[in-house]
C-alpha cells in the first residue's frame, strides 16, 4: 500500500473513532467503499450512529479485539488521534507489526494535496466559520467536500461529500501542531489567543506555529487574516500568495450597518470581490457576524455568487453545541462548547445582550487540568460575567490529574457571590431540580461530557 496515497486503501482502523473529527474521516472512508472499524474508550451518541452505519466498534483497549480483517498491514491503514494515550495497547500492537499508521491530521493533509483545501485556523470560531463556509459552497452546483469539527444541523452531519467538487473545507487544528500537515489553497485565521500551552510551552511558540502554518499555503492561494491580528502578527507567505484582511468594522472584507431586532440580525458586507447588502444570519448572535465575514471571504475567493451566499447565511442552522438552543420560552436553555476564557466571555456577553434584564446561569465543566492550571484566573474573570455559576469537576480527556489543580481554583478567584458551588457531573440532575423554579436563562458549557446532561436538563425544565 502506498504510504502517501489514499487510492489503494481497502480497510481503515480508527483508534479514537468516536471523536468528532475522527468520525467524519471514518464516514468518508466508509462512503468510498472501505471496510471500517475502530476503538474508543466510551460509548457515545456518535459511536452508536457509526455502528448503525456499518462500522464495527469496541470499547476495550485490547489488541485481541481488533477484527481479523484489519490485521493485514498491506491493506489496512491505521488512523489515530493525538488525544489517545501513547500507551494505548492497540496502537502499540499496530506499531510493532509494521502497519501504516497516520494521525488524523496527516490524512487530512493528504486530501489537501490532491484537492483544493479551504482551511479555517484560529483559537476560536473554527467550527462555526468552517461550517458556514461549507454550507455556502454546498449551495453551488458542484457542492463541496467538508470535514467539520461539529455536527452541522442543516445536514445532521460533520461530513459533506461531493464527487464533482475540488474544494475540501477543513478545520486547521493547532493542537499538537496538527495543522502543519495541511497544504491549504486558501485559509482564514480567526484569532491567535494563548491555548494548548501544555504542548507549546510559551505563547511565543504558539504564535510561531501559526506563522509556520501560513508558509504552507500553496502558491496562487490566499490568506484571509482577522484584521485584529495585523498590527503584530506577521505571516510567512510564499511568493504568489495574496493577503486579505477581514473583520466586523475594518478589513478588506468587513461588515457594516449591523441591525439587531425582533430576533433577527442583518448586516451589509464590503468586499473587494463584490459588496452585498442585507445579509441575514440564520443564527442571530453578534459573534457570528465576524464568523460570517470570514466564511464569506473564502467563499467569494472560491467563486460563490451573491445569491448563493445570501441564501446560505439565512438558512444556516448552526452547529450542535455551538450556542445550541434546547428551549426558548419562559425558560431558556442552551448548550455551548466554549472551553477557553475568551469563548466563555463571548458566551456570557452574548446571552446578556440577547436576554437583557434576565438572570443568566451557567453550569461550566472545565476541560483539561493543564488548561485550568494555565488560565484559572482568566476563567474566573470570564465566568464572573454570568449572574451565577456552578462548576463541575475538571474533565480530564487525555490528561492525568495535576496536584492542586481543581475546579475550586477557578471558584476561589471569581467575583464574590457568583460561584454557587463545585459539584460532580452526577449531581447535575439534583441541582437542576433544586434551582428549576428560579432559573430564567441556563447554559451548560464545556468541551467535555457535560453534553450528556442536555436531554435530562431539557426534560426537567419542560416539566410542569
Amino acid at each position: 500500500m502506498g504510504r502517501n496515497s489514499l487510492s489503494n486503501i481497502k480497510s481503515v482502523y480508527f483508534i479514537g473513532v468516536g471523536g468528532i473529527g475522527m468520525s467524519a474521516l471514518a464516514r468518508y472512508f466508509l462512503s468510498r467503499g472501505c471496510t471500517v472499524a475502530g476503538y474508543d474508550r466510551t460509548s457515545t451518541a456518535i459511536t452508536s450512529e457509526l455502528i448503525n452505519e456499518g462500522i464495527v466498534i469496541h470499547f476495550k483497549d485490547d489488541e485481541s479485539l481488533i477484527p481479523d480483517g484489519f490485521k493485514d498491514k498491506n491493506s489496512t491503514l491505521v488512523i489515530y488521534t493525538p488525544a489517545v494515550s501513547s500507551n494505548n495497547r492497540e496502537l502499540s500492537w499496530f506499531r510493532r507489526n509494521g502497519f501504516d499508521i497516520k494521525k488524523r491530521a496527516e490524512v487530512l493533509g493528504m486530501l489537501t494535496r490532491s484537492l483544493d483545501g479551504l482551511c479555517v485556523a484560529g483559537t476560536h470560531g473554527k467550527t462555526t466559520t468552517s461550517s458556514m463556509l461549507a454550507h455556502i459552497l454546498n449551495g453551488m452546483p458542484e457542492g463541496c467536500n467538508a470535514f467539520l469539527g461539529g455536527i452541522l444541523k442543516n445536514y445532521d452531519s460533520n461530513l459533506l461529500i461531493s464527487s464533482k467538487s475540488r474544494n475540501v473545507v477543513i478545520e486547521a487544528d493547532e493542537f499538537d501542531r496538527s495543522f502543519h500537515y495541511l497544504k491549504p489553497l486558501r485559509t482564514v485565521i480567526t484569532s491567535i489567543d494563548a491555548d494548548h500551552l501544555d504542548i507549546y510551552g510559551t505563547y511565543g511558540n504558539y504564535v510561531e506555529s501559526f506563522r509556520k502554518y501560513t508558509s504552507l499555503i500553496k502558491p496562487g492561494g490566499s490568506l484571509v487574516l482577522n484584521e485584529m491580528l495585523t498590527p503584530w502578527f506577521k505571516p510567512q507567505l510564499r511568493k504568489g500568495v495574496k493577503l486579505y484582511t477581514y473583520g466586523v468594522d475594518n478589513g478588506d472584507f468587513h461588515a457594516y450597518n449591523i441591525r439587531i431586532g425582533n430576533g433577527e440580525l442583518k448586516f451589509d458586507l464590503i468586499s473587494p470581490l463584490g459588496s452585498i447588502v442585507d445579509i441575514e444570519l440564520g443564527v442571530p448572535i453578534l459573534v457570528n457576524v465576524e464568523n460570517a465575514v470570514g466564511a464569506i471571504a473564502l467563499a467569494q475567493l472560491s467563486g460563490a455568487t451573491e445569491n448563493v451566499i445570501r441564501e446560505a447565511m439565512k438558512s444556516f442552522m448552526g452547529c450542535a453545541r455551538r450556542f445550541d438552543f434546547r428551549l426558548k420560552g419562559e425558560k431558556v436553555y442552551l448548550t455551548d462548547y466554549a472551553h477557553h476564557p475568551v469563548e466563555l466571555k463571548q458566551c456570557a456577553l452574548s446571552l446578556r445582550s440577547l436576554y437583557a434584564g434576565r438572570k443568566v446561569t451557567a453550569i461550566f465543566q472545565p476541560h483539561l487540568y493543564s488548561r485550568t492550571r494555565d488560565f484559572y484566573n482568566e476563567f474566573a474573570e470570564s465566568l464572573s460575567h454570568f449572574d451565577e455559576v456552578w462548576l463541575l469537576n475538571i474533565y480530564p480527556a487525555r490528561e492525568e490529574p495535576i496536584p492542586g489543580v481543581t475546579s475550586q481554583l477557578i471558584a476561589d478567584n471569581m467575583k464574590p457571590g457568583v460561584c454557587k458551588g463545585v459539584i460532580s457531573k452526577d449531581q447535575v440532575k439534583k441541582l437542576v431540580r433544586s434551582i428549576k423554579d428560579d432559573l430564567q436563562v441556563l447554559v451548560t458549557v464545556g468541551a467535555g461530557d457535560i453534553e450528556d446532561c442536555a436531554d435530562m436538563i431539557t426534560e426537567i425544565l419542560e416539566e410542569k
